[in-house]
């Protein structure tokens, strides 16, 4: 078999990895299919920057034509910490709440606001993104105010502080709804405060359209991936309806192939639902746990490190490559599989109270979205 030797490669101070293939062209022409692969005619080797998911990708992406060693490398523990810092880090802090950073300019008293603040948010189990979210949000008001107690502040200083960050700063009205929300968490669940936030008004946020894919370019996306994993992966997202954080957390235990059910785990809300596992998925997931080795409990689709979920960023990867392959221009992420899903099976006249189940929908009006990218009523 071929052999690629990776070894450091830097190009004006910027890390990649170099793979050397000793000039074997069947290599070199299968390298030049993989994504952000490139070739240094000065250097002679091909290369690839240092992102997360990469190492995994380029040994599933040539494991029928050449097998990797990392000789280039003093040893393979040099070869991971050279490829893999952010995946250390991220693996140290998968147990643990996300770091609280000091912030600078902050009297003592609103200091001290803001630690009771993420404490109470953490005591009542809020998601660390939603933590991260809100701390941020509320840091922004405390900024501004310098020394002035956060806890003096009234309905009108209130008004004037969000008419200030959207006209002066220019949020987006997203992030008006972010800011309003972590306020109204601060005066009304630490400080008890009867709920005068909502005598602010909301700025009216855009009404966006899902973006799609049509069942042609599903197919062309999936059968333009050879990888079993990845395609897999990608055909999951699609025929359940999942999202990519719910596609990378699955377990093999999750899967019930007797009950044709697939159990998602605290999903977002922290909501365990059942979506229908098709006889195609199932066939699928049957080849894939024959060229993959799951166990029991473990992740189904597991990443570089051994009991490592695979990482969403790498799967948006896989994404973008198919869709560049099977020549989809359009735009959309692994969360527009989802979107397509469910536009697909109102187009079916499927009920839409059915829909709102199976994508774990709390309320209707949030599916309701899809009537708005389905062909159905147009065809009548």
């Amino acid at each position: 078999m071929n052999t690629i030797v990776l070894k450091p490669f830097f190009i004006q101070g910027t890390r990649y990895v170099g793979l050397d293939v000793r000039r074997n062209p069947a290599v070199g022409s299968l390298l030049r299919k993989m994504p952000k692969v490139k070739w240094s005619q000065v250097h002679k080797c091909w290369f690839f920057p240092v992102l997360t998911g990469w190492y995994t990708q380029l040994q599933e992406f040539t494991r029928e034509i050449a097998s990797i060693t990392p000789s280039g490398f003093a040893s393979e523990s040099a070869l991971e910490f050279f490829l893999f810092p952010a995946i250390k880090e991220r693996k140290k802090s998968v147990s643990k709440p996300a770091r609280v950073l000091v912030v600078q300019g902050l009297s003592e008293e609103n200091r001290q606001a803001l630690e009771e603040f993420t404490r109470l948010l953490r005591l009542k189990a809020y998601s660390e993104s939603t933590i991260r979210t809100y701390r941020n949000e509320f840091t922004q008001l405390l900024k501004v105010l310098r020394n002035r107690p956060v806890n003096t502040l009234t309905l009108d200083d209130i008004k004037r502080y969000m008419v200030y960050a959207m006209q002066e700063k220019g949020i987006s009205e997203n992030t008006a709804h972010s800011r309003l929300n972590a306020i109204k968490f601060y005066f009304e669940q630490l400080l008890n405060v009867d709920p005068f936030v909502w005598a602010i008004p909301r700025p009216k946020k855009a009404e966006k359209l899902p973006g799609i894919f049509n069942q042609e370019e599903i197919s062309a996306i999936i059968n333009s991936v050879k990888n079993t994993k990845h395609k897999t992966m990608l055909m999951l997202a699609y025929s359940a309806g999942l999202r990519v954080s719910e596609v990378v957390a699955l377990r093999a235990d999750d899967v019930d192939s007797k009950r044709m059910i697939i159990l998602i785990r605290r999903a977002k809300g922290k909501k365990d639902r059942i979506v229908s596992l098709s006889p195609v998925m199932l066939v699928m997931l049957r080849e894939y746990a024959r060229e993959y080795a799951t166990t029991k409990g473990g992740y189904l689709f597991e990443g570089n490190i051994k009991g490592t979920s695979y990482s969403v960023r790498s799967l948006q990867e896989v994404l973008q490559a198919a869709k560049n392959r099977a020549g989809v221009i359009k735009p959309g992420s692994v969360h527009a599989l989802r979107h397509s899903f469910a536009t697909h099976l109102i187009d079916k006249g499927t009920d839409v109270t059915m829909i709102q189940k199976l994508l774990g929908h709390s309320d209707l009006k949030t599916t309701l979205r899809y009537l708005h990218t389905s062909n159905r009523d147009l065809l009548r």
